[in-house]
């Protein structure tokens, strides 16, 4: 990975990037799948007390930023912010001009175990380069060096806790079978983003 030259390992997390914008609007989004980490605290927070998903991912980013500003972390400063563009301009393309429709309502078992298959794949490239999708992936990297836990296990139990938060406003089996794909990507994240060699490449 050190070999690396830039622009290769910008070109890697782009791919990561799309994959994940991909499965979050044609697979989650399409049937119904909710979401960990601070995405799924700014839904509760909409639901719970009408503040704007985007101002409160905004104060859940901001605290974690400004810790990794104070370590100097640049590196990851920088492709954290490129990535985080490039999903927003991914997804809002897919939003607005993808025909493709996945619906997968009535097998909501194969659309939990794709979406933890490419999700898992998604971060673990984009962590491996050096990137994360936002405050809450930074905050796993930092929890599981601290901890020495997997960053697969570290993301998976701050999204289920998250999770279970939303069983107060989403229905039961959604919630569990978007439990199922944040432990399968856990484990494929885990398992890319250590993995000696990336096969993908």
């Amino acid at each position: 990975m050190r070999n690396k030259i830039p622009y290769q390992k910008l070109c890697i997390m782009l791919i990561g990037t799309f994959l994940l914008a991909f499965v979050y609007f044609h697979i989650n989004y399409q049937n119904q799948l909710v979401d960990g980490g601070f995405f799924g605290l700014a839904l509760l927070g909409k639901y719970a007390f009408g503040l704007s998903p985007s101002t409160t991912i905004l104060l859940l980013d901001i605290p974690v930023i400004l810790f990794i500003l104070l370590r100097k972390e640049w590196e990851l400063i920088i492709n954290t912010s490129i990535i985080t563009i490039s999903f927003t301009f991914f997804y809002s393309l897919m939003e607005q001009y993808s025909s493709l429709v996945l619906d997968l309502s009535d097998m909501l078992i194969v659309a939990s175990i794709l979406s933890g298959l490419v999700t898992g794949l998604a971060l673990g490239v984009i962590l491996r380069y050096g990137g994360a999708t936002g405050g809450d992936e930074i905050l796993g990297l930092l929890l599981s060096k601290r901890f020495g836990l997997s960053i697969g296990t570290t993301l998976f139990i701050m999204d289920a806790l998250v999770l279970l938060l939303s069983l107060l406003y989403l229905s039961v089996p959604h919630v569990l079978y978007t439990i199922l794909a944040v432990g399968i990507a856990g484990k494929v994240t885990t398992w890319v983003y250590q993995y000696k060699r990336v096969f993908i490449t």
